[in-house]
């Protein structure tokens, strides 16, 4: 490992967000409530959720959507971009806008031409932005994300999300219990496992949302073109490109898709890929897999569970491929322009 000194400066902004991002997401779901309350209410009203953001953030948006629909919500997530260009009709549906800064180009151009709705919501970190200003916003804790890939954002919007469902009438106590109580886990063997590897493709079924962050960071901070796949999608015909030097990243948790994720990894554990299965299900583990394990969970339980241990994972291999990683050189952290 680096030492500390030598350590380069985007990854220690990286783990400085890291380090606080159990407790800001704990003061985030305790601050919400209000606001998550008018939040369901909406939700109780239209039955129907659009949920749009850009970055980490559709990634959030991806991980949540199966578990509003589970409450019998009619929930899509789609990138604001798409909306912009190719948009779903907005009246009668809650619209749920996600962006850790609240300044992203897409998130000013939609309220600009749409005016947003009046079941229009707001999840972003900064109190004083654009989106927290123009929309009735639930705001996590700690103020805006400074380093380059989503850390801490992530978890603390997920938490948000959790005051939301928590209004619904979902039980918020595992999840929590996760949050007070991180399962750390040790990285060395899936670190190995990705030694001798050109790239990663990540994948899951319900946790998919998962397997998009960890991508989107895998590819910010290493600069290898890693991308994510959902289970079917990648079952059906991307298979071709598994081998010795693709590694692949499964989610797994404890819900009804956890052997089709099984039978994804022994499918790929046979094509010679190194294959790693984060996995909160009680199914057996499968040969050939490096498996981290964590205590069954599902919704965002698991998810509080996997995200820290799998952005560790994320970092690592950043830190093997790239001497600066963690200093974007072609992005910034706030893109401001489309």
């Amino acid at each position: 490992m680096t030492t500390e000194r030598n350590r380069p400066a985007g990854l220690a902004a990286i783990d400085r967000e890291m380090a606080r991002q159990h407790a800001d997401a704990i003061a985030s779901y305790e601050s919400a409530g209000p606001m998550a309350a008018r939040a369901a209410a909406s939700l109780e009203k239209t039955g129907r959720l659009l949920l749009i953001g850009m970055g980490g953030s559709h990634a959030v948006n991806r991980a949540v959507e199966p578990l509003y629909r589970g409450l019998g919500i009619d929930a899509v997530a789609l990138p604001l971009s798409e909306q912009l260009g190719q948009p779903l009709p907005i009246a009668g549906r809650t619209i749920f806008v996600t962006s850790q800064s609240g300044e992203s180009a897409e998130v000013l151009r939609w309220f600009n031409e749409t005016g947003g709705t009046e079941e229009t919501f707001g999840l972003t970190l900064e109190a004083g932005s654009f989106l927290a200003r123009t929309a009735p916003s639930l705001i996590g804790a700690g103020g805006t994300e400074l380093a380059f890939a989503a850390t801490r954002s992530l978890t603390v919007t997920f938490a948000l999300h959790l005051a939301i469902l928590s209004a619904l009438g979902e039980d918020p106590a595992a999840a929590l219990a996760v949050l007070k109580a991180p399962e750390d886990r040790d990285i060395a063997a899936a670190l190995a496992t990705l030694e001798n590897v050109a790239t990663v493709v990540t994948s899951g079924r319900r946790l998919q949302g998962v397997a998009e962050a960890l991508a989107l960071g895998l590819t910010e901070l290493s600069r290898r073109p890693c991308f994510s796949l959902e289970g079917g999608q990648l079952r059906h015909g991307p298979m071709e490109m598994l081998g010795p030097k693709i590694g692949v990243v499964l989610f797994r948790g404890q819900d009804e898709t956890a052997g089709l994720v099984t039978a994804m990894a022994v499918s790929a554990v046979e094509t010679g890929a190194p294959v790693i299965l984060f996995d909160s299900s009680t199914e057996a583990a499968v040969a050939g897999a490096m498996t981290i394990r964590f205590s069954p969970a599902t919704g965002l339980a698991a998810i509080f569970a996997m995200l820290p241990v799998a952005q560790r994972l994320m970092i690592a291999f950043a830190e093997t491929r790239v001497e600066n990683a963690g200093t974007p050189v072609r992005s910034t952290k706030i893109t401001r322009s489309e």
